[in-house]
């Protein structure tokens, strides 16, 4: 599983034996699962290896179900042996140089108390960090309390997720609004009510309303200008406005262009790319990055190594090749180094069926052959591929393909020509819901459902295919 955004660190549940039995605990475990726990972490102090080993397992199939990332307390073995989603250390164990060696494509979470070890954490390839105990808290005795101000200044400090841990309680978490936490972690703040799903529930609302509803979350796109206004990022800013995220751009072409076509392309520098992704990345951090136009290998390149060196979370790539016009928009050698280099660091990537042929090779032509060419695309990805299918038929159905897994999204074709940057607009959208916690699954959701209102508003601009009413 790869560990893409902040959304898992909302809800993050730690096990805690306390309250269950043998006969018991799996089913506990589903519960909050069922709740909306949004990553597990199983702790084990007491069992042995061959038990712990044996729960590890179980309790994987149990988080797979739910599309939750499964993670092992401080045991690299168990963690190793039960293939499990990553591992989470604390300063007094295994140094994380050490487990990302052994670990090296897994989620690595690191306690910390201070600037200083959460700084030394993200240097060393930490993939999160688990601050406290913001509260007292009966379930780790020896735990100093971390102040309001530490973790404020902890969470400014890094550009990986943060999560509070320590006396968490339905009553408390309001507390700590303003230090910019992504989310919590508890324990018996879950495990020891009555009603655990309900008790789950209750928490995720109050995480959703009173700590992380209220802090605006930063979107990124990095494409081309459209002149006109109704693609690139002027259509990316003005869908990002409307989502209620605050927008951002690194512009990688300028583009003489209206609803006939395009008329000229003028590429920015590799340099130029490169100095205005630094000056974003250090100053304000986005939760979410589109991507779009990139019409030369090394302006592609370049894109990359600033996504690496910032850790970039939920990367929307849209592969845009030919303008709805029909003008190409990339060369070949950017086409070979977007599906080989760029694609594989993509958190979903979307192309439309004319692009989908392109990256698979293959004509598509029904939704079998939606389903083929998502498996040879899918091959130089880690992500979800988004394919758009509204380029034949009489309905727009849109494939979601995950690992071998297909989902669709169903929904009608609406006859207007003026569907001037559509897949900008869709992928900005899924871009700032993911931004603002949604899942991939409901980031297209949501997303398909605004499109959708986009284009029915029939806005009539041009002499050309004309733009969507993003404000509609």
């Amino acid at each position: 599983m790869k560990f893409d955004n902040k959304y898992a660190m909302k809800l993050y549940a730690v096990t805690d034996r306390t309250w269950s039995t043998k006969q018991t605990f799996l089913n506990h475990i589903e519960e909050s699962l069922k709740g909306g726990i949004t990553c597990l972490q199983l702790r084990e102090k007491t069992l042995d290896d061959k038990s712990f080993l044996e729960e590890a397992l179980q309790v994987k199939e149990l988080c797979r179900q739910y599309n939750v990332p499964f993670i092992i307390n401080d045991h690299v073995e168990i963690a190793i042996n039960s293939d499990a989603d990553g591992i989470h250390i604390g300063q007094s164990d295994t140094s994380l140089t050490e487990v990302r060696k052994k670990l090296k494509d897994k989620i690595i979470g690191v306690s910390v108390k201070t600037k200083e070890q959460a700084l030394e954490a993200e240097k060393n390839g930490a993939d999160y960090l688990g601050v406290g105990a913001v509260f007292p808290t009966n379930t780790k005795l020896d735990a100093s309390e971390v102040t309001y101000d530490t973790v404020k200044e902890i969470c400014s400090s890094v550009n990986i997720p943060v999560v509070a841990i320590g006396g968490i309680q339905l009553n408390n978490i309001k507390e700590l609004h303003g230090t910019d936490v992504d989310g919590i972690a508890v324990i018996s703040a879950i495990y020891s009510k009555e009603s655990i799903q309900q008790s789950t529930e209750e928490l995720l609302r109050e995480v959703n309303t009173n700590l992380l509803q209220n802090k605006i979350k930063t979107v990124l796109t990095i494409a081309g200008s459209d002149c006109s206004g109704g693609a690139g990022i002027q259509a990316d800013l003005k869908t990002m406005t409307v989502h209620g995220v605050y927008g951002m751009s690194c512009i990688t072409a300028l583009t003489a262009q209206n609803t006939t076509g395009v008329f000229a392309v003028e590429d920015v520098s590799p340099e130029f790319v490169e100095n205005q992704l630094d000056l974003i990345f250090k100053d304000i951090y986005p939760d979410a990055i589109k991507i779009g136009m990139v019409s030369n290998s090394e302006i592609i390149q370049s894109i990359i190594r600033k996504l690496k060196e910032y850790n970039a979370r939920n990367i929307v790539i849209d592969p845009v090749m030919v303008a709805t016009s029909g003008d190409p928009l990339i060369s070949n050698k950017a086409m070979d180094t977007l599906i080989h280099d760029l694609m594989p660091l993509g958190t979903v990537v979307t192309p439309n069926i004319p692009e989908a042929e392109k990256l698979s090779g293959i004509t598509i032509d029904s939704e079998e052959k939606m389903i083929e060419a998502a498996k040879i695309i899918s091959q130089n990805m880690t992500g979800s591929l988004l394919i758009k299918g509204g380029h034949f038929g009489e309905n727009a159905n849109d494939l979601l393909y995950t690992k071998d897994v297909s989902l669709w999204f169903t929904s009608e074709r609406y006859h207007n020509k003026n569907t001037h940057g559509t897949g900008c607009t869709l992928s900005s959208a899924i871009a700032s819901n993911l931004a603002k916690n949604f899942s991939v699954t409901d980031s297209i959701r949501n997303s398909k459902s605004y499109i959708s209102g986009a284009i029915k508003n029939n806005m009539n601009l041009g002499k050309g295919r004309g733009p969507l009413n993003h404000m509609y």
